[in-house]
């Protein structure tokens, strides 16, 4: 199993979408990155964990799962980076192969002593906007071979079901 761990703030501060958002509601910057990221894990099948620094939100550690993207706040006093080198240390094995995002070329170097692969945040970004595309392929194509549903759906049907497509229940 693939393992893709995102350095949250680092990505944010590199997709100029997100650093813009980022300057009038960071939260919504944040649940952007964490959606984008779900689609990456249903469509790459890696397991996504994001990492946010605890220097923008204190308090204590705070885990979660957001469209079965696993998110970690850091507690305070310890950066993303540091919670990814221990991240990147404890799953990377034989089977498992962890990649870690993030353009801070410190942190580059130390995810390579823990045997983890790197990915920048343009290379994740080009990757991103590849996959985007071709889900807008697979859906049109899916589109122009079904015949439109006889059953009219509401709003609320339809954010049900795209829940259920990414997984969520």
């Amino acid at each position: 199993m693939d393992i893709l761990i995102v350095d949250g703030y680092n990505i944010i501060g590199a997709w100029s979408d997100l650093n813009k958002l980022k300057v009038s509601d960071l939260s919504a910057a944040r649940d952007s990155l964490v959606e984008k990221m779900a689609e990456y894990q249903a469509y790459s099948g890696y397991r996504v964990i994001v990492v946010f620094d605890a220097y923008y939100v204190r308090g204590t550690e705070t885990k979660y799962k957001n469209y079965k993207v696993e998110v970690i706040f850091t507690r305070e006093n310890e950066t993303a980076d540091e919670r990814i080198e221990k991240l990147a240390q404890e799953l990377n094995n034989r089977v498992t192969q962890v990649h870690v995002a993030t353009s801070d070329f410190t942190e580059q170097w130390a995810i390579f002593g823990q045997g983890a692969l790197r990915i920048s945040a343009r290379e994740l970004q080009l990757e991103m906007e590849n996959i985007e595309v071709n889900i807008e392929k697979k859906v049109k194509k899916i589109k122009e071979k079904k015949p439109v549903a006889k059953i009219p759906l509401t709003k609320e049907m339809e954010e049900i079901f795209e829940k259920w497509r990414r997984g969520e229940k």
